[in-house]
């Protein structure tokens, strides 16, 4: 499964890849020095991960992750890069490991500034909802990711290098199959940019009542075409986007403090703690309490481990 773009090019590009990642990470996410750069390293299977996806690219040098938003679902393995334009609640599964990848978070202005040197003009670009793709990674995409994380092993290169090394990736991706979505990326009259404008309105208001007229007006939409660009951009409605959102943030409360499930229903925006009850077992499988424990002895057995 994870080895199907290796015909692009040599395994040995990509363990290289693997060990500058492996490096460098701090646990199994790290923030690294290098502006933009995400590092993730994983070496035992993990149980199902709630994560909030920013905007980004992902570059994956060993293993296999599945995403799934609502009804869409994805893989994405060694070899082979993942596009997302959009803030998306998320449930990965990590199928292969050790797992190592490194994600490129997408400055939008960093994209524009090369396309306008690039074309000279602003892109025009077709109008749709734009979504999550994957694509092979090209040897010139390896090469050039991995003198990125490959900066961390020379710290005083990182400012001057930093900002050349991912123009040069950008640069690479425009030629690849991402491209027409990364020019729709920038595009303020797009689809993607306007489900992605009401994607960031929703998380920024998740606790309060949802209006879809007003997020409607946000995306510069009628309600019926946000509906149908929304769900084809995220795999859910809006109204399903909100409630992942709140019961995503509740199970990251319940796991992390002493807190109790009615508080953590009304901190996120429940009027009803039986609604919030019935909704947050329908999602995990179990009530909010049972599993936060569940998770608590998960990631306990993890440590010491």
């Amino acid at each position: 499964m994870s080895d199907r773009p290796d015909h692009l090019h040599r395994p040995d590009q990509l363990d290289r890849l693997a060990a500058a990642v492996a490096r460098h990470t701090d646990g199994l996410w790290s923030d690294s020095a290098v502006p933009h750069q995400v590092l993730v390293a994983i070496d035992e299977l993990v149980a199902p991960t709630d994560l909030l996806y920013e905007p980004m690219i992902c570059f994956i040098a060993k293993g296999a992750k599945s995403a799934t938003a609502g009804e869409r679902s994805w893989l994405t393995g060694r070899g082979e890069m993942f596009f997302n334009p959009l803030v998306l609640p998320v449930t990965a599964v990590f199928h292969e490991v050790p797992y190592r990848s490194t994600v490129l978070r997408l400055d939008g202005q960093v994209l524009t500034d090369l396309l306008l040197e690039l074309d000279g003009a602003e892109p025009r670009t077709s109008p749709g909802p734009g979504g999550q793709i994957t694509a092979p990674m090209t040897p010139e995409i390896v090469d050039a990711v991995t003198r990125w994380v490959r900066l961390l092993d020379s710290p005083d290169d990182i400012r001057p290098l930093a900002a050349r090394f991912e123009a040069e990736i950008l640069y690479r991706l425009l030629g690849s199959p991402l491209g027409p979505t990364l020019r729709r990326f920038t595009s303020a009259h797009s689809g993607t940019a306007r489900v992605r404008a009401a994607a960031a309105w929703i998380a920024a208001h998740y606790t309060e009542p949802l209006s879809v007229d007003t997020i409607a007006a946000v995306a510069h939409m009628s309600t019926s075409t946000l509906h149908r660009h929304f769900k084809a951009a995220t795999g859910m409605s809006p109204l399903r986007f909100q409630k992942q959102l709140r019961l995503q943030e509740a199970r990251r409360q319940l796991v992390a403090g002493d807190t109790t499930a009615a508080l953590v229903a009304e901190a996120v925006g429940y009027v009803s703690a039986t609604q919030f009850n019935r909704e947050y077992r329908h999602v995990y499988g179990l009530p909010p309490a049972t599993d936060a424990a569940r998770v608590r002895g998960r990631l306990a057995g993890a440590r010491r481990s």
